[in-house]
């Protein structure tokens, strides 16, 4: 049984290799991909190479002699294209289906994995086109002031419209809250007049459908005079229950194919998804219209809904959203405009005596601007766009889906690249539509796959080719019938057993069935496919392949031959194991016509020279022997330091090697045995000497230089001059020294010689003759010594 299941496994996936192998392929590689066709040459394969192996690149399939090649390519068709309508306003009226202002409108693209398809579409703003304005108005309390400037807002706006349409429709819509707790006040006498004191208001509602949309100023005037203020108890309102019965309710509101404004104005904030739950409502809104008598039932039973809800169906139902809101929640709604497409905010005066101007300008902005969206891809198929605007101004990228300041009769085109990256699961062609947003028109693309090569159209079933009838002939190969496998269909499943399937498949009766690199198939080999589509196991056992043989310079054969069973087949001139050994020696003639100069040997195109003193590619080199150093001195000083003999012809002269600048001799490189290498010492016209190392790497000749000249020191006249000064003064004072401690000594000398004569002198006592005293005594003659 398990015999059974495997060969109808095998067999299964042989005819989907024949069937499909074209799919595979485009995805081995999208970039590629369109380069890989499909042979239908019949005897192309190798044994042991498998059916899917006539899929590939098509200078592969050339080189390995196919001539019959199939190569699809994908293409496209228009199946609508109404030119773009060129109207004046007051020119005759047309219908709104009439008007067009996107082309084409339809088209058919057939589709190759990997290979875009580029269409361009065309867009212009159609003059004098028609408009629906829905007013959709909050009457909570609040709003008191506001509804009476919007009594007469239909005459008056009609009239400022008429300069920009002469077909205008304007509808009315109302709401307050839903009608539960904690929204309104549920007591009896609350659900009559929500108002507090003397205040006559309305019972609360969720949403009211005025007035369907109308051309009749005056019935809008009418209508909207009647309209009585409402209340509720908190501040954000209900209205994103009125806005998606709005969108959703089109035959109720009366929504042609035009431009579609709803202007909603308010001076609260908004209830969205998840507040319901504040009143018991966990329902999720259904996105379906549930008005009767013109009034929104399921306020009750229905959440309100989301953001992402209520931008999906604004967009599906091509409305562009006008938000007409006090300066206290602009901010708000700013952030709301951005979350939704198409949309616009304008700033409300307290008693909305500006709505008018604040409408023309939203539509303004908003007409002037086109933004292209699509709906679904299918799955593998990407989308680009590139926008060419007014001016010239091209974008790309997600700015490429819009083009801003467009003016009414300005036109601007689109390209767009339509690209699948594999073939769609679905039988029937896919379909994407393409529209600018806010726009009823859009661009309806059929996409056809192409997973097929146009030869299995043409198959011949039951062809003698296939083992007495047994398969279907296509595309160069056999698809087996039911319980046929091989690959020309010659076996029964039931009438081969697993150890015959297998013994056919063991190369020299051993234990590997077809060397592990493929299956057994009805006692054949069908080899395994490769990720990379040029390499390939092939032979009777799979034993062989095309990748595994030697490189050289990191090349399958070294790039001079070709792999076969694990062998190089050497091109011409070329041998060893690798194909890496030139035959040719005229790469080893010297210029004076001999090989390697007479002091080496040519192996495989390269000079092997016998003498190690000598390098070069011709043995003609010897960076050791005497003079190299003189030799190059020149040459090495221009490049080095820019002088020397040859600074002027530096360039043209002493290009001939690679300078390395190093910042000291111990960075110089030593000599090694890998190559020789001269160190050598120069001086140059200012007694300067400079070093370097003069090499022959391979065929490289390399030179190292230090990069600072070792120069002669000068005189240093200030050191010179302040050690003058600086002798001069410590002389003249070791002197003054000197003479001070001379002068001491001769002081000292005289002074004990006179203490010495002082001593030893004799005196005379008697008193001077001639010497009087200065002291004169008188005596007191009455003195009596009392």
């Amino acid at each position: 049984a398990n015999c059974f299941v495997r060969i109808f496994i095998l067999s299964f996936l042989q005819w989907l290799g024949v069937i499909h192998c074209f799919i595979d392929i485009f995805m081995l590689n999208s970039q590629a991909v369109t380069a890989v066709i499909s042979t239908v040459q019949q005897e192309f394969l190798k044994q042991g190479e498998p059916t899917s192996a006539r899929c590939d690149e098509l200078e592969s399939l050339r080189k390995r002699g196919c001539d019959k090649i199939e190569n699809p390519h994908g293409s496209q068709r228009i199946l609508k294209n109404k030119a773009v309508t060129n109207r004046k306003k007051g020119a005759e009226k047309l219908r709104p289906e009439d008007i067009t202002q996107i082309q084409p409108q339809k088209l058919s693209l057939n589709l190759r994995s990997g290979e875009p398809q580029n269409i361009k579409l065309k867009f212009k703003r159609a003059e004098d086109y028609p408009i629906d304005l829905y007013y959709l108005m909050d009457l909570s309390y609040s709003m008191k002031d506001d509804l009476e400037n919007v009594k007469n807002l239909g005459t008056s706006l009609m009239k400022e419209m008429s300069k920009i349409t002469s077909d205008f429709r304007i509808g009315f819509g109302s709401f307050v809250e839903k009608t539960v707790m904690p929204y309104i006040s549920t007591t009896p006498a609350k659900l009559l007049n929500p108002c507090t004191g003397d205040q006559n208001c309305t019972s609360p509602f969720s949403y009211k459908n005025v007035l369907k949309l109308t051309s009749n100023g005056e019935q809008f005037n009418s209508l909207v005079g009647k309209q009585q203020i409402s209340g509720n108890l908190d501040s954000p309102e209900g209205g994103f229950d009125a806005i998606m019965q709005v969108a959703v309710c089109g035959e109720h509101i009366g929504w042609r194919n035009v431009t579609r404004l709803m202007v909603f104005s308010t001076d609260a904030g908004f209830h969205f998804a998840g507040d319901g739950k504040l009143g018991g409502i966990v329902l999720p809104n259904d996105g379906k219209c549930h008005l009767e008598n013109n009034v929104y039932t399921m306020s009750h039973y229905y959440d309100y809904p989301s953001i992402a809800h209520l931008v999906q169906k604004l967009s599906e139902n091509n409305i562009q959203t006008i938000f007409a809101v006090t300066e206290e929640f602009q901010p708000v709604y700013k952030e709301l405009k951005n979350l939704i497409p198409k949309s616009a905010v304008g700033t409300l005066s307290a008693n909305s005596s500006n709505v008018i101007n604040l409408i023309v300008d939203a539509y303004n902005s908003l007409s002037s601007e086109v933004i292209l969206e699509n709906s679904k891809l299918p799955e593998g198929v990407t989308i680009t766009y590139q926008s060419r605007c007014k001016n010239g101004v091209v974008n790309e990228g997600e700015n490429g889906r819009k083009c801003s300041n467009i003016s009414i009769g300005d036109e601007v085109s689109f390209n767009i690249n339509i690209t699948a990256q594999g073939c769609s699961k679905q039988v029937k062609p896919e379909s994407i539509k393409i529209k600018p947003l806010g726009f009823t028109e859009e661009v309806e693309i059929l996409l056809n796959f192409i997973c097929e090569c146009e030869c299995h159209k043409h198959g011949i079933k039951n062809s003698d080719m296939c083992h007495n009838g047994n398969g279907t002939f296509e595309c160069g190969a056999c698809r087996c019938n039911k319980g046929r496998v091989g690959r020309q269909c010659e076996c029964r499943k039931d009438e081969v057993s697993t150890e015959d399937l297998d013994k056919n498949c063991r190369k020299d009766n051993g234990t590997d069935i077809c060397s592990n690199n493929g299956e057994c198939v009805c006692g054949t080999c069908e080899c395994k496919k490769r990720d990379n589509p040029e390499e390939r196991y092939s032979g009777k056992f799979c034993e062989c392949d095309n990748f595994n043989c030697d490189r050289s310079n990191n090349k399958l054969c070294g790039g001079h031959g070709r792999c076969e069973c694990r062998v190089c087949i050497c091109d011409a001139n070329y041998t060893g194991s690798a194909c890496d050994c030139s035959l040719d020696a005229s790469t080893c003639l010297a210029s004076n016509k001999q090989i390697c100069n007479g002091r080496g040997i040519c192996e495989c195109g390269t000079c092997r020279c016998t003498d190690p003193k000598f390098q070069g590619p011709t043995c003609e080199i010897c960076p050791t022997c005497p003079g190299v150093c003189t030799e190059h001195k020149s040459c090495v000083q221009c490049r080095a330091f820019g002088t020397g003999e040859k600074k002027d012809t530096c360039e043209r002269d002493c290009s001939y090697f690679n300078l390395i600048k190093v910042k000291d001799r111990d960075k110089l490189p030593q000599p090694v045995q890998a190559f020789p290498l001269m160190h050598c010492k120069e001086r140059d016209a200012n007694d300067c000497w400079f070093y370097y190392t003069y090499a022959v790497n391979n065929t490289e000749k390399e030179v190292h230089v230090v990069e600072a000249l070792e120069c002669p020191a000068g005189p240093d006249i200030i050191p010179i001059v302040a050690g003058v000064v600086t002798g001069i003064v410590l002389i003249g004072l070791a002197l003054l020294l000197i003479w001070k401690l001379l002068m001491i000594i001769h002081d000292r000398r005289e002074f004990a010689k006179f203490e010495k004569e002082k001593m030893n002198a004799k005196w005379d006592t008697g008193e001077n003759p001639i010497y009087k005293s200065a002291v004169t005594t008188v005596i007191n003659p009455k003195y009596e010594g009392k």
